[in-house]
């Protein structure tokens, strides 16, 4: 079958979706990329009242909404309401996955739980994410990124001594908090193709910063001592951080001693390699500064552009600095598909990010975030309701 004619690898996967804000929405942006029925409840009462309202009531959806509802389909539908909840239960009764970000507990209070649902549906997968996962002393605390970025640690290792704790510039542990979801719902996916039965998938903001800290939390075991931010150096490579040509500052990491011994000779400053200073690894990293300054003199002559060129060559990584608009200009984001742009019913055009895994016979594909309750009617009548039934529905606010 040609490229072209094959379906996405979980065309067929229907995902029931209440998820809000961004950790929820990117989880199931993910799933509906590759093909799975994202099926987005929507309330009938002020829908998408969230972060990144533009305010002038001109645009329809701000870019916080639209970075993170791409792909899947909506649904106005008042679940307070009992003939709302009906509708919602036929919905989960035909799906295959739900996933809800709410705080522990809510899901169940309103008996949406997994032990709930699977008794009406044993093949069923819920998917919960919360700031701090259903158990521990902060369980019902509410959590937000900023304050999970803070908890993990990993503020404490961004920025540098002088400007003190540092968020990472994203929203880390929610886009992590979505990524580590949506893999916990396809290793779900996967068991139940063994057994037949879904399970519950738990994770949580806080969680899915701890798991990666690697060599932050692996200098803590071996020293039992925190390690100390290293702003735009590596805490265990030198020279391996951010320089300065005679236009702008550049990365270059100098991985290995056999990459330092070409790098001096590269920068024509070959005598830094018999510098007691800076002989082996460790002792370049205690005199960074005295190094830095010696490398950051060496690079003056030229452009980073130059030295990019002349560094990758010789097999040493160097790349450039980019903002967000240079990046989106750069040929290799454009060579790699990594800016899209959609026709869009409202704002004309839609820009949005590209795919970053590539399956070559089943790939993904991406479509617009759907408009405020586009596909209430079309959802509904696939699930057995008819013409009669939506326009009394509609009447009553139990759907819009």
């Amino acid at each position: 079958m040609p490229q072209s004619q094959q379906q996405p690898p979980l065309a067929g996967i229907k995902v029931v979706d209440l998820t809000r804000y961004l950790a929820g929405p990117f989880c199931t942006q993910i799933l509906g990329d590759y093909g799975a029925e994202i099926l987005k409840i929507e309330p009938v009462e002020n829908p998408r009242g969230e972060l990144g309202d533009s305010g002038d009531g001109k645009r329809p959806d701000s870019y916080f909404f639209l970075s993170a509802n791409r792909s899947k389909k909506s649904i106005r539908l008042a679940i307070k309401k009992p003939e709302g909840r009906e509708i919602l239960m036929r919905l989960i009764d035909a799906a295959d996955v739900v996933v809800d970000n709410f705080r522990p507990g809510v899901m169940q209070a309103i008996g949406l739980d997994y032990e709930t649902l699977a008794a009406r549906n044993p093949r069923i997968i819920t998917c919960s994410i919360s700031g701090f996962g259903s158990t521990g002393p902060l369980r019902d605390f509410p959590g937000f990124d900023q304050i999970a970025q803070g908890m993990s640690g990993l503020m404490s290792v961004t920025g540098t001594v002088e400007s003190g704790p540092t968020r990472v510039g994203i929203a880390i542990c929610d886009l992590l908090g979505g990524i580590f979801s949506a893999q916990g719902i396809l290793l779900a996916l996967e068991a139940r193709h063994r057994d037949g039965r879904g399970q519950r998938v738990e994770t949580s903001l806080l969680e899915s910063i701890v798991s990666i800290l690697t060599w932050s939390a692996g200098i803590y075991f071996e020293t039992g001592k925190t390690p100390a931010p290293a702003g735009n150096n590596h805490p265990l490579s030198s020279p391996h951080g951010v320089f300065k040509a005679s236009d702008r500052p550049f990365n270059i990491a100098c991985g290995n001693e056999a990459m330092w011994k070409k790098f001096v000779k590269v920068i024509a400053r070959p005598e830094l390699a018999a510098d007691e200073r800076f002989t082996s690894s460790g002792r370049r990293i205690k005199n960074r500064a005295a190094l830095t300054e010696e490398i950051n003199r060496a690079l003056q002559p030229h452009p980073a552009e130059h030295w990019i060129g002349v560094l990758n060559r010789e097999g040493i990584p160097s790349g450039p600095i980019l903002t967000i608009e240079e990046m989106f200009k750069h040929p290799q984001t454009a060579a790699r598909q990594m800016l899209l742009k959609l026709p869009h019913p409202e704002l004309g055009e839609y820009l949005t990010t590209g795919l970053a895994a590539k399956l070559e016979s089943t790939p993904g594909k991406i479509t617009r975030p759907p408009l405020v309750g586009e596909h209430t009617d079309e959802v509904l009548a696939a699930h057995g309701y008819s013409r009669k039934d939506l326009e009394r529905l509609r009447t009553s606010g139990i759907i819009a």
